[in-house]
């Protein structure tokens, strides 16, 4: 059987990565599409995901990314890998999260083309 490839709707949001306001947590709050998205960064990495927590819908840009590099919500203490959205403290949810590409033009979010 052959896997398809998502296709993605990419949004710019912003002309250079240092124009997103990180907070002290280095998680930073966008909108795509109407839609509020976190931007994760770590280790010189960035990354984008759910606003909520899947769990309780804990409100992430006001959690924390801990010294593993997992978003940690702060309702309940919930962690995801922002990477792949896995929960990794055990609980079984996922995290919606979107590919994030930095170019030359600027800071780029994928959105499912299907969903958007």
């Amino acid at each position: 059987m052959q896997r398809s490839e998502k296709i993605f709707h990419w949004t710019k949001i912003a002309a250079h990565i240092d124009d997103i306001d990180f907070g002290a947590n280095d998680i930073a709050i966008t909108e795509v599409d109407g839609k509020k998205i976190c931007v994760g960064k770590n280790r010189g990495a960035f990354f984008a995901f759910a606003y909520t927590c899947p769990h309780a819908g804990g409100i992430l840009a006001e959690g924390c990314i801990n010294a593993m590099g997992h978003v940690v919500c702060p309702t309940h203490g919930y962690k995801f890998n922002m990477q792949t959205g896995y929960n990794v403290s055990g609980e079984g949810y996922r995290l919606k999260h979107w590919p994030l590409q930095i170019k030359e033009e600027g800071v780029f979010i994928g959105m499912d083309a299907m969903s958007s």
